[in-house]
């Protein structure tokens, strides 16, 4: 294997965790790099998400100046990301993901049968990002945060440790994922002692998922009237049986305390139910659809179930799918999910911004490590249509979506050609992504960091950034959420 030419590999030492530059040869690209002060090879990590052009667009004057002023004094620090190539992420050319990434690491990917799924912004040990100092070399966001605290904010320090505590990504999804759930900080604990190697940190997992394109997703139960219709769909009622049919329809206005138990009866005798069952029923709904379909106009769920059974056939997740709400986000509208609520991203692009953790318990759509019991034994059930949240405007250009959760939250901006906006300072850190667009931030100490589609930078506390835009600019900033700095 020929190691590309002017690239250079930044991995990480499995053993002590520091970071090193590799300049990339035959033997260290396919093999693991050998430490030379022993005989024996030493295990490393190699980030895809950090390889870098070293004679890229940042060679630029401007660039350069930037790189030259990263210090200790600047508020700016420009990041190298990680991205995802999970399954159910979209083919290179249509991607966001894919091009964010080719800006931010220099690199344009040559694979263009491969999907782009996640682009991953802060300190998680799966994914971390990088911060450029100035040299040949980097660290982790993570090490340099451990030992710069001061740039968090004494209140998240106080409240988190040395560490952010959001993670903020870009989805790019051509294919739903798996019917799922994120566990509470105690059940997180718990699993993670369990099953590290399944669940990899003891943390919760609230997130909210801020849409760029169109973007459906299955999220939370269907209220109790929608429920007592689709119980009746000949292939839910085989899977679920007539006793757990009977016990939904027998259910009156007056008996409303009767409604989570029996809902989490029926959901997990569906999930629970054998390969061999589910595989008949599937196979029944598939046929009868495409028949009905030739006589009457098939509803919004039914479609959908096509849709999924062709992108997963023989699945219970296609079934599953009944019992959730069918949710369409227009660009700019977000929605937030809490722990042990059940949903599945369908298909569109969004920004995702969630609690440090990357914790899940799958059920269904996913050829990935299944946990019915867990997920069926930790829903809420609670049933009705989600909050859409549309974002709050803080300024001409700038919308801010605020969850019920203290680790984040998202600011959407577009500034017009030629325009100049301030991003007021905030007591805890931020970070910003560039996702069209170019212009330059500045701070007090740092003047004209040139930015364009896919560079991210790590803002410290207290930090007022100024940005200016030579073209139409589309960024976004994820932060600690701002309520809980109210009564600091």
């Amino acid at each position: 294997m020929e190691p590309p030419s002017g690239l250079n590999f930044i991995v990480v030492d499995d053993a002590t965790k520091e970071n090193v530059v590799a300049a990339p040869t035959k033997e260290n690209v396919a093999a693991p790099v050998r430490d030379a002060s022993c005989d024996k090879p030493t295990a490393f990590t190699v980030y895809e998400g950090f390889v870098r052009h070293i004679n890229s667009e940042r060679s630029s004057p401007l660039a350069m100046n930037s790189q030259q002023q990263h210090g200790k004094n600047n508020k700016l620090h420009r990041l190298h990301c990680c991205i995802k190539n999970y399954d159910w992420g979209r083919l290179c050319r249509d991607s966001l993901v894919a091009r964010l990434f080719a800006k931010n690491s220099g690199s344009q990917p040559n694979e263009e049968d491969k999907p782009y799924a996640e682009f991953w912004m802060g300190t998680h040990e799966t994914g971390p990002s990088f911060l450029l100092d100035g040299s040949e070399g980097s660290v982790t966001l993570k090490s340099w945060l451990w030992e710069n605290p001061d740039v968090l904010g004494h209140k998240v320090v106080e409240k988190w440790g040395g560490d952010l505590p959001f993670l903020f990504k870009v989805l790019s999804v051509a294919k739903a994922l798996s019917i799922q759930a994120h566990p509470d900080k105690e059940l997180a604990r718990t699993l993670h002692k369990l099953q590290p190697h399944v669940y990899k940190d003891g943390n919760h997992k609230p997130e909210m998922a801020l849409a760029v394109t169109e973007f459906e997703a299955l999220c939370g139960f269907i209220p109790f009237e929608e429920l007592k219709d689709i119980i009746n769909v000949p292939e839910v009622a085989e899977l679920v049986g007539t006793e757990n049919v009977n016990s939904v329809l027998q259910i009156t206005d007056q008996d409303a305390e009767k409604v989570k138990p029996v809902l989490q009866k029926v959901f997990t005798e569906l999930m629970s139910a054998s390969k061999e069952k589910v595989t008949g029923v599937v196979d029944k709904l598939r046929s009868r659809l495409h028949k009905e379909s030739q006589v009457r106009q098939l509803t919004d769920k039914e479609q959908l179930a096509l849709r999924l059974e062709k992108q997963y056939p023989a699945d219970v997740g296609v079934i599953s799918a009944f019992f959730l709400n069918h949710i369409k986000l227009a660009p700019g509208e977000a929605l937030f999910l809490g722990a042990n609520e059940p949903h599945a991203y369908i298909c569109g692009e969004c920004i995702e911004c969630m609690a440090t953790s990357d914790n899940v318990v799958r059920a269904g759509l996913t050829p990935k490590h299944r946990d019915v019991q867990t997920l069926c034994s930790m829903l809420t059930y609670k049933q009705g249509s989600p909050e859409i949240l549309h974002g709050v405007p803080i300024n001409p250009h700038v919308k801010r979506y605020l969850p019920p959760f203290e680790e984040f939250e998202i600011d959407s901006c577009i500034l017009p050609q030629g325009e100049t906006m301030a991003f007021q300072a905030v007591p805890g850190p931020s970070i910003f992504l560039v996702t069209d667009g170019e212009g330059m931030l500045s701070t007090d100490t740092q003047e004209g960091v040139v930015v364009t589609q896919g560079d991210v930078l790590f803002a410290a506390a207290d930090t007022e950034i100024s940005v200016t835009s030579a073209s139409e600019l589309h960024l976004f900033r994820a932060g600690v959420n701002s309520k809980i700095f109210l009564d600091a």
